[in-house]
């Protein structure tokens, strides 16, 4: 029995010992399974952190692809369109800041004008200037010859000075002509200004007096609703109070919604309104301005051609009087 006994015990051992070494090897098996798995894991987040930068990549290039051929295209169109169209765009794209780049503009434009006529007044000095070392030149070389040529001489300084004097005279006159201009253009801005003042008091006049004429009917209906409500209390019991409590709720939040929507629609077709105003402004205001570079243009055209005139003379006089010398 105790050999039984102890033969029991060393199987119960054994087993015991094998059931752990199971558990072990179980615990190691899924160690490696696990292992395994992250590892498998590790490599297909790796595979598609790779295939989402080619993707990436791939995007990159294509949007940049696309704004090139989008560039390209911008491009063509551009040198397709006349200034009119790119001016067009930008005001479009300028809105916002209009009035303030108009005003710019025109402080710009002023500022020009006044460049130019400095250099024109400078360059008239000049030429002036070198008229007279020609002429003080002319006399130094010919002092001999004075007696003969002086009369000559003076004949041609005076017609000279008369064509100055012409040629200041129109000057002036343009000059005149262009404030008179610009000063006729403000004061028709001013009018068109006035006369929207005057329509938009109007309309506020307009519009406060049908709110106060909508207060006055409402103030009726509720007068009436109530002297009604007065009379169905007397023949009606609480039940059907609280029916027509309810429906005139209904009724009156019906009533706030048509009205809602009423207002709606007026600022819909306010709105409406005024941008075709403006449009129309604004289309005013760029034929007025196109019309006045072309005005600008052409007297700018006209003065160049004067002078280059005046200077072919002048030098084909110099040429005479050396061809005589």
């Amino acid at each position: 029995r105790k050999e039984r006994k102890k033969g029991e015990k060393e199987r119960r051992e054994r087993k015991k010992e094998r059931k752990k070494e199971r558990r072990e090897r179980k615990k190691e098996e899924k160690e490696r399974k696990k292992r395994k798995k992250e590892e498998k894991e590790r490599k297909k987040r790796k595979k598609e952190r790779k295939k989402r930068k080619k993707e990436r990549k791939k995007e990159r290039r294509e949007r940049r692809e696309r704004k090139e051929r989008k560039k390209e295209r911008k491009e063509r169109k551009k040198r397709k369109k006349g200034e009119k169209e790119r001016k067009k765009r930008k005001k479009e794209r300028k809105k916002g800041e209009k009035e303030r780049k108009k005003r710019k503009k025109e402080k710009k434009e002023r500022k020009k004008e006044r460049k130019e006529r400095k250099k024109r007044k400078k360059e008239r000095k000049k030429e002036e200037k070198e008229r007279k070392e020609r002429k003080k030149e002319r006399r130094e070389r010919k002092k001999e010859e004075k007696e003969r040529k002086k009369e000559r001489r003076e004949r041609r300084e005076r017609k000279k000075e008369e064509k100055e004097r012409k040629k200041r005279k129109k000057e002036r006159k343009e000059r005149k002509k262009e404030r008179k201009e610009r000063k006729k253009r403000k004061k028709e801005r001013k009018k068109e200004r006035k006369k929207e003042r005057r329509e938009r008091k109007k309309e506020e006049k307009e519009r406060k007096e049908r709110k106060k004429e909508e207060k006055e009917r409402k103030k009726e209906r509720k007068k009436e609703e109530k002297e009604e409500k007065e009379r169905k209390k007397r023949k009606k019991g609480e039940k059907e109070r609280k029916k027509e409590k309810k429906e005139r709720k209904k009724g009156e939040k019906e009533r706030k919604k048509r009205k809602k929507e009423r207002r709606e629609r007026k600022k819909e077709r306010k709105e409406r309104k005024k941008e075709r105003k403006e449009r129309k402004k604004r289309k005013k205001e760029r034929r007025e301005r196109k019309k006045e570079e072309k005005e600008r243009k052409e007297r700018k055209k006209e003065r160049k051609k004067e002078r280059k005139k005046e200077r072919k003379k002048e030098r084909k006089k110099e040429e005479k009087e050396e061809k005589e010398r």
